[in-house]
């Protein structure tokens, strides 16, 4: 599966994208602002593998990102969809973009190509995407393509020794589709 912007490319996840995968994910300096970071990479390929293997009950899906330009198919991110709540229609994302391409445009391309997917393809109610409240990069990433911050969990999460707070963004699809025309 292929969703195609006019910046990046979301190519799924496949068995050739385990040692990228592995880099990313365990990059704790990528994923500053979250609790905890995985350190084991075979523990990452284990994961993944398994999600790749169960792909038909198409709960979750993880896309490599890529730029169109690119003819080596270099990936530069990850960018994710994964059912929040089934009964409810909703679905949440997540992204994470090597440091080297931030300020381009690619991960708000990205994240706008994961709502396009929800919506239009999944037939989705609401999207949701939650963010350290320290990680203003991701909070206006989201609202720049259009989600709303609808609520603040007070110390939510245990980042740095201490309780800081979550933010939780939403989009529903009367929004989304609104927005588009």
């Amino acid at each position: 599966m292929e969703i195609i912007g006019k910046q990046v490319v979301l190519d799924k996840v496949t068995v050739h994208d385990l040692n990228f995968i592995c880099r990313i994910e365990c990059d704790e300096e990528l994923w500053h602002y979250e609790e905890e970071v995985e350190s084991d990479e075979e523990a990452v390929k284990e994961q993944y593998l398994q999600k790749i293997n169960d792909a038909d009950e198409a709960t979750s899906y993880d896309f490599i990102i890529r730029l169109v330009k690119d003819t080596g198919n270099t990936p530069i991110g990850l960018a994710q969809i994964w059912s929040y709540s089934e009964y409810r229609k909703s679905w949440e994302i997540g992204f994470a973009l090597l440091p080297e391409y931030w300020g381009h445009g690619y991960g708000r391309e990205a994240a706008g190509l994961l709502l396009t997917f929800a919506f239009e393809q999944l037939q989705a109610h609401k999207v949701v995407g939650m963010c350290n409240s320290n990680n203003t990069r991701s909070a206006a990433l989201m609202e720049h393509v259009g989600m709303t911050k609808e609520a603040v969990f007070k110390e939510e999460l245990f980042w740095n020794n201490r309780w800081t707070d979550q933010f939780y963004f939403s989009i529903l699809e009367k929004e989304y589709f609104s927005a588009k025309q």
